[in-house]
């Protein structure tokens, strides 16, 4: 599978979102979309992350601009970090992780000299026209969210 490149129109995708309903990427043709790839729900760089895009999101909203977040994790987890933590956005379910292979988010990772396949943390920014104009890999959580939010209001 190729991957999606910077400057590339990044290709229509279906998933399951924790509204219960499939989304697909054109829903969102017209806004700016920021994704962010995160590992596991209810984790605690996670729970960090997806709460402070939850304090940004009034901002992303005043600028035409979409907050999603994709892990591996099902629905019924997704519905419960959402309920927990108050976020005001959805969530994507990628259980077979097409979606994390296409942007090359898919990898071997080693927690406590465990070695194992899942999700490394990343962000990207697609433009109102569907081309991906930005991306953060290897997210360090702290700072993270405002420096997205500048290259928003960048593009």
């Amino acid at each position: 599978m190729e991957h999606i490149q910077v400057g590339q129109n990044v290709p229509n995708f279906i998933l399951f979102a924790s509204n219960g309903k499939e989304v697909s990427l054109h829903d969102f043709k017209g806004k700016k979309v920021v994704i962010y790839f995160y590992p596991k729900d209810m984790t605690p760089g996670c729970t960090t992350e997806s709460c402070d895009f939850r304090d940004y999101n009034s901002q992303f909203k005043n600028l035409h601009t979409e907050v999603i977040g994709i892990s591996p994790d099902d629905l019924k987890s997704h519905e419960e970090f959402i309920a927990k933590y108050e976020l005001p956005f959805l969530l994507l379910s990628d259980t077979e992780h097409q979606i994390a292979e296409l942007f090359d988010v898919w990898k071997l990772r080693n927690k406590d000299g465990k070695e194992f396949m899942g999700v490394e943390r990343a962000t990207f920014l697609i433009d109102e026209e569907g081309k991906l104009v930005k991306e953060w890999r290897k997210v360090n959580v702290e700072g993270h969210v405002q420096e997205v939010l500048d290259a928003v209001k960048n593009i």
